[in-house]
């Protein structure tokens, strides 16, 4: 979505090897296929440049939707999407990879881990492509500047470019046998990203009405069973807050975690995370806060009144995810004594505590806690979502993924036979466009499920893209119900630490002063919900807007070849 800092895996110096490469560029001298490809070292130094092509931790916080906005909100939540921007449309990282399967000259015996890396890696690489652009083109070699017709090629279809995804992953997961490290490739990775992609395209295609979503659909379940019963990995319920330890952990292990960014003290390894969320005023809305249970497992919104509960009760007797994610009343700092006060920083008032360690950590750049990339939970949930769209989900596929996810707190287990003979009627509000089939309901909490547990992680705006819901990201961006002006109990100890006043500040008033019209807006004038960004309208075109324009100039470099996307201008004469 938004543009981030590249960061590294590991710290490498093999980044620089074939930087700023074009589809065609030629290799330095010193990286000549008969200087190189020969050994083991060689290859492991080539293909760890690969890694900078994976999410930074950064732009998880900063991927706005409906779920969470910050005062940036980025292209598409703006509307600034436009042809004249090349963004996305880099070719390098693949030449890399297609230049590794022409010139290494190793036996499988040396290189076979790393031909399983470049699999997984070129298939990574044509998913992102597809997800943004569609159908394009597909090159499995490295170009030469005089394959003109190569160079001027169509777009191929997108179906054609997923099959070959789903191709290398295989080759992948046959291939990749080297032991679990979380920050390296192996075959469960293959596997986790199988069932991420294929789900992806089973749903967008049954969405669209497109040909072949049961086929996809069936992959994503397959290859996700898969992990599930062979991988090893399973959900981590170590500690007194476990979903909140999992994100704040400075050394993450591989019980859950298939894949992740290590940060460490060095400054070329530390992210900002924390610093984003207080700085950019990052705020969960209320229509994601609404997502989360009772503890008991019923409805927030079967709760009378709900839709004007103010912060301190609506956030009491809820899924235990919400006190590990949200800060809420008696929430305390990893390392602190003193209870943390809600002083409605964040633009809705729900601030995030997810990736949250020592106050040490917040500034600029300083925390060092590891971020997940691929993590079973994820899996699980792909596994559970993708057999209730095709319409095989059955109670012990849901005991043995969702389920094992809401063990890891304690929550109560999720039944097929109860989702769908009682929904939800506010997740049918936020999902209209869900499929309305004898599994609506269980479809429905899985996506509620998945809401709650991969916020953060870089998913939900492409989850609204695929289930076409992309008129839910036009919603305001409500937050915390405030009756009236007046003073508020915002940490729950009995005393009242918020004054919300259309007057000044008194002089005797020693707590948090938020001055209504100036500090925040409220729906009702005096009182309602915080409206953030209330001046920020956003329209959303249905035929266009689930995807990004072809650039311009890369459609005039191929002499019209590249065709534009549905709904989008742009500036040729194509």
């Amino acid at each position: 979505m938004k543009p981030f800092a590249t960061r590294h895996i590991l710290p490498f110096c093999a980044a620089a090897l074939l930087s700023s490469c074009e589809l065609t560029q030629a290799p330095e001298d010193t990286m000549a296929p008969e200087n190189y490809f020969k050994n083991a070292a060689q290859l492991e130094l080539w293909t760890q440049g690969y890694y900078t092509m994976l999410d930074d931790a950064d732009s998880f916080v900063t991927s706005n939707a409906d779920d969470n906005i910050d005062n940036s909100l980025g292209d598409v939540m703006m509307g600034q999407r436009d042809a004249a921007s090349t963004s996305g449309w880099s070719w390098g990282a693949l030449r890399r990879i297609n230049y590794y399967f022409e010139h290494k000259a190793c036996g499988e015996d040396v290189s076979a881990h790393y031909d399983a890396e470049s699999h997984f890696f070129r298939a990574y690489f044509y998913w992102v492509k597809v997800r943004r652009f569609g159908d394009v083109p597909y090159y499995d070699k490295v170009l030469k500047d005089d394959d003109t017709e190569l160079l001027r090629k169509k777009r191929d279809d997108r179906g054609y470019v997923m099959d070959r995804i789903m191709t290398d992953l295989d080759e992948a997961y046959r291939l990749g046998n080297k032991a679990r490290d979380l920050v390296k490739v192996n075959k469960w990775t293959a596997l986790a990203l199988k069932s991420r992609v294929a789900l992806y395209e089973g749903t967008w295609r049954k969405y669209r009405g497109l040909p072949d979503a049961d086929k996809y659909l069936d992959l994503a379940a397959k290859a996700a069973e898969e992990f599930i019963d062979k991988s090893g990995y399973k959900i981590q319920q170590t500690g007194t807050e476990p979903y909140r330890e999992l994100f704040n952990a400075i050394d993450a292990n591989n019980t859950e975690f298939v894949l992740a960014r290590k940060y460490g003290t060095s400054a070329k390894q530390m992210h900002g995370i924390p610093f984003a969320i207080i700085n950019n005023k990052t705020g969960f809305t209320r229509r994601f806060m609404n997502h989360y249970l009772m503890a008991d497992g019923a409805y927030f919104s079967a709760q009378p009144g709900y839709e004007t509960k103010g912060y301190v009760e609506e956030t009491a007797g809820r899924d235990p995810r919400m006190a590990q994610t949200v800060l809420c009343p008696g929430y305390i700092q990893t390392g602190a004594t003193k209870v943390t006060a809600n002083n409605l920083n964040a633009l809705t008032g729900y601030q995030a505590i997810k990736y949250v360690n020592k106050k040490d950590y917040d500034g600029a750049t300083k925390a060092f806690t590891d971020v997940p990339l691929f993590r079973a939970a994820e899996v699980y949930l792909n596994f559970a979502e993708a057999k209730a769209e095709l319409g095989t989900l059955t109670q012990p596929d849901l005991d043995k993924s969702v389920n094992k996810i809401r063990d890891r707190v304690g929550m109560q287990h999720l039944s097929m036979t109860d989702a769908n003979a009682d929904i939800d009627p506010l997740m049918l509000e936020y999902y209209p466009n869900v499929t309305r089939s004898a599994n609506t309901g269980v479809i429905l909490e899985i996506r509620r499920e998945r809401t709650v547990e991969l916020c953060l992680e870089g998913f939900r705006m492409w989850d609204i893209f695929r289930w076409k819901e992309g008129e839910q990201l036009t919603k305001p961006f409500y937050g915390i119900y405030f009756p009236a002006e007046g003073e508020y109990d915002m940490d729950g100890d009995g005393k009242n630490d918020l004054l919300i006043s259309s007057d000044a500040k008194p002089t005797t008033w020693k707590g948090t002063y938020k001055k209504i019209g100036k500090d925040i807006v409220l729906t009702e004038g005096s009182s309602g919900y915080i409206r953030a960004l209330p001046n920020f309208s956003l329209t959303w075109n249905e035929d266009r807007d689930y995807l990004w324009p072809i650039p311009a100039s890369e459609r005039v470099l191929s002499g019209g070849a590249l065709s534009q996307n549905p709904g989008w201008t742009d500036s040729t004469n194509f």
